[in-house]
């Protein structure tokens, strides 16, 4: 097998390898019983050897899922030695400090059997629709009140379901007919990533995944490490602050980088707290090495090996590392500003590789009923992302979880929710010469005429995102009713028959100072409805008709005289060696 690991061989077996992990994902996809799986693909899969290494991810997916199932497997192992496992075994958990993070992920994992031993495991993560307790939101103050806990056991057994599991699951949450069908469909996933791997085995003529695991690992250890040590040694820091519930909440973010190893640590974060938005560190660990590989290391194909380079920190007992039994449902509207803190601290060194900062969390919504009509349903939506260095940040789009947003007919259909309105929010996108990117405002009305509850996990009410060299901030976020209220929707809100709610997202921060953007760019985004007449003369120096024709330029921007004269955005650099290697 060595012998035959030249590079063409070795890239054929890599891509089919990831072909095998994007089945297994498809069929858990098309098999799914729930939008939040099927259209919105929040979910992870992936192919781990037999040490339980994770090997190739599914090009679907979130860093969330998919970087903490690479460290679950570990748990899995410990709790199931291979020799404790037998074909048609099935596992599955959703402790969220092994796993992804809260009690709605649920992971399920198979081992591979060929030649009676265990060659490797098929791995996956899907967010549930419901898990019982309080529902998805912050309400709760300790894990016991989120939902119904799963320590990792065995889901079939010998190919036999645990008929005892299955009913205990059903009996404790809301959508028993949704919840069981995506888990049915997550063993169904690893079944067809089963087949295929070992159809892939037999079509190499490879007895095992060994020889290959230890080549994978190694060059993307290898790759990854000659990235680091291209960048120069220091400590580089960011601090950003999300809008908590009572108090903001503090993420303190060190970036070490010593040859050709990078440690982050978050020393100095807040305090863990008594509402559901830890993060446990698990999922800190996820999004930190998700970072670090969009802005260092991005062509490297995320794996243990990849992974090996990299040390992520949190206090016991903070915000980003909580104690157990830490209420933890909400943990994505701290823990998806990881990234951002990240790129801040990076920004100084490698400012043509980070974003700026944007919506930051994805807009979990969960409505569900409150009178006679029960129901649950869930969906989310994105603000804007970041500028980029060279570029307009992306409207309506999630960043860094990369689900998608559900479409308002797959809300229609498959809930009593109606969309009365969706559109994007003109000027939320911050001003640069390269525009943040836009939010979006949602109004929705429930048609059951009877009272509801509803929970949307969302931020930036209070911080909005930050423009990187000059850029400036994006648009606030916020929620209102048709009552002319605005209360607070981390927390459940019931809510009366009839009453609307309205989630505005926030626009991303831009790049670069907003009079140096291309004023036929600024005239176009007035003629798209992207940005008003007003915010091109006050931001951008531009005069500009509605119908999107350059009219003149203000004082500053003739002043400019048009020089493109970008500086480099600046981070403080705690210590340095006193000879740097060159970027690159």
């Amino acid at each position: 097998m060595k012998a035959r690991l030249d590079p063409v061989t070795l890239e054929i077996l890599w891509t089919r390898l990831i072909t095998v992990a994007n089945e297994q994902a498809a069929a858990l996809q098309r098999t799914s019983f729930t939008p939040i799986v099927r259209e919105s693909g929040d979910l992870s899969a992936a192919v781990f050897d037999a040490n339980g290494r994770m090997l190739a991810q599914a090009v679907t997916g979130t860093p969330g899922h998919i970087n903490s199932l690479a460290t679950a497997m570990h748990h899995f192992l410990a709790a199931f030695p291979p020799d404790a496992l037998r074909p048609g075994d099935v596992l599955v958990t959703n402790d969220p400090w092994k796993t992804s993070g809260q009690l709605n992920d649920i992971s399920v994992v198979t081992p591979v059997f060929r030649d009676d031993r265990v060659i490797g495991f098929l791995g996956n993560t899907c967010h549930a629709m419901d898990i019982g307790g309080r529902g998805l939101s912050a309400d709760a103050s300790e894990i016991y009140e989120e939902g119904l806990y799963l320590p990792i056991t065995k889901l079939y057994e010998g190919g036999s379901a645990n008929e005892e599991l299955f009913r205990l699951l059903a009996a404790n949450v809301r959508a028993p007919y949704e919840v069981l069908g995506d888990v049915h469909a997550q063993v169904a996933g690893n079944q067809v990533g089963m087949d295929r791997l070992l159809d892939y085995l037999e079509e190499f003529g490879l007895p095992d995944l060994e020889d290959l695991s230890a080549e994978i690992l190694r060059r993307s250890e290898a790759a990854a490490r000659h990235a680091i040590a291209a960048l120069p040694d220091g400590d580089y820091e960011k601090t950003i602050h999300t809008d908590g519930l009572d108090q903001p909440i503090r993420i303190r973010c060190r970036v070490s980088i010593r040859g050709d190893h990078v440690s982050v640590d978050y020393a100095g974060s807040s305090p863990q707290v008594d509402r559901g938005m830890n993060v446990v560190l698990n999922y800190t660990a996820a999004y930190t090495s998700y970072a670090l590989k969009c802005a260092i290391w991005p062509d490297v194909p995320h794996n243990y090996g990849s992974f090996r380079p990299l040390t992520v920190t949190a206090p016991e007992g903070s915000i980003l590392n909580p104690r157990w039994p830490a209420a933890v449902a909400a943990r994505h509207i701290v823990g998806h500003f990881l990234p951002h803190a990240v790129f801040g601290a990076l920004v100084g060194i490698i400012p043509d590789r980070v974003l700026a900062e944007g919506a930051g969390n994805i807009w979990l919504t969960t409505v569900r009923g409150a009178g006679q009509d029960r129901f649950i349903t869930v969906f989310f939506a994105a603000g804007g992302t970041g500028a980029r260095p060279t570029k307009d940040g992306l409207s309506t789009t999630s960043f860094p979880s990369g689900i998608a947003t559900t479409p308002v007919e797959v809300i229609e259909t498959t809930s009593p929710l109606i969309v009365r309105r969706k559109e994007l929010r003109r000027d939320s996108g911050g001003p640069g010469k390269f525009r943040g990117g836009l939010g979006q405002s949602i109004e929705v009305e429930v048609s059951t005429g009877e009272p509801y509850v509803v929970s949307a996990l969302s931020d930036r009410m209070k911080f909005a995102a930050e423009g990187y060299g000059g850029g400036k901030a994006g648009a606030h976020g916020g929620f209102r009713t048709s009552l002319g209220t605005t209360p607070n929707p981390k927390l459940s809100l019931r809510l009366g028959a009839g009453t609307r709610f309205t989630l505005d997202l926030p626009g991303g921060g831009g790049f670069f100072d907003p009079l140096e953007r291309d004023p036929q760019a600024v005239a176009r985004d007035v003629a798209e409805g992207l940005v008003s007449p007003a915010s091109a003369k006050r931001d951008y120096g531009v005069l500009v008709s509605r119908a999107g024709r350059v009219q003149g330029m203000s004082p500053a921007r003739r002043r400019r005289g048009g020089r493109a004269t970008a500086g480099r955005p600046r981070t403080r650099r705690v210590s340095d060696r006193k000879d740097p290697p060159p970027l690159g």
